[in-house]
């Protein structure tokens, strides 16, 4: 039975990398997969999904315009897809997660969404919101925080070493913007001097 999955989790979790890894195992077995990915996400290029470990992949790109549904539905006519694998889940609107949706409910296809669940101010995306409430099955992606060993559940926004708390939602980057953190260190990150420094 298809079902629409959510994996969240903070910054390095491997959310990338699985989607790599579930897109492997299905092809490896001659099974079509069909990769998204948010138009936001420019980091290795648009169209492309990417890990920290080294490898890519190229995938159907999301526009804020995108009719999700009509672009999996189109692709399934041309070949019959076993899975739809979304990354960057978080960046989509609310009309891209209804989309999934109704490819699982009504194309009865497997979708498994992949994403951050909340902003650098702890407040949900809009996409994540979204598949918190529409998603059949909800698995966290888990990671260690970056200043100690409890489980990383915020992402903390850095700029010349230094926390920040205001600002724009959406600012894209890696470990040069961002640090996966746990509840206590999000709070208070170790500093000296003003910055951030390494426990």
């Amino acid at each position: 039975m298809a079902q629409l999955f959510f994996r969240y989790g903070a910054m390095n979790s491997g959310k990338s990398f699985e989607i790599l890894k579930v897109a492997h195992n299905y092809e490896e077995q001659n099974k079509a997969v069909l990769t998204m990915t948010s138009a936001l996400d420019t980091r290795s290029g648009c169209g492309k999904i990417s890990s920290r470990v080294g490898q890519d992949r190229s995938a159907m790109t999301i526009y804020p315009e995108s009719n999700v549904f009509e672009m999996i539905k189109e692709k399934n006519q041309e070949t019959p897809l076993h899975c739809v694998l979304v990354d960057e889940a978080q960046f989509l609107l609310k009309e891209h997660i209804y989309g999934l949706a109704r490819v699982v409910d009504e194309l009865k296809i497997p979708v498994m969404a992949f994403g951050l669940k909340n902003d650098f101010q702890n407040e949900l995306f809009e996409g994540s919101k979204y598949l918190l409430i529409l998603a059949d099955k909800i698995e966290e992606v888990k990671t260690i925080c970056w200043f100690c060993e409890k489980k990383a559940t915020m992402n903390l926004r850095i700029h010349d070493q230094r926390p920040v708390y205001t600002g724009e939602k959406i600012q894209v980057g890696g470990n040069e913007s961002y640090y996966p953190v746990c509840r206590k260190h999000y709070q208070h990150p170790p500093q000296k001097d003003g910055k951030i420094c390494l426990l």
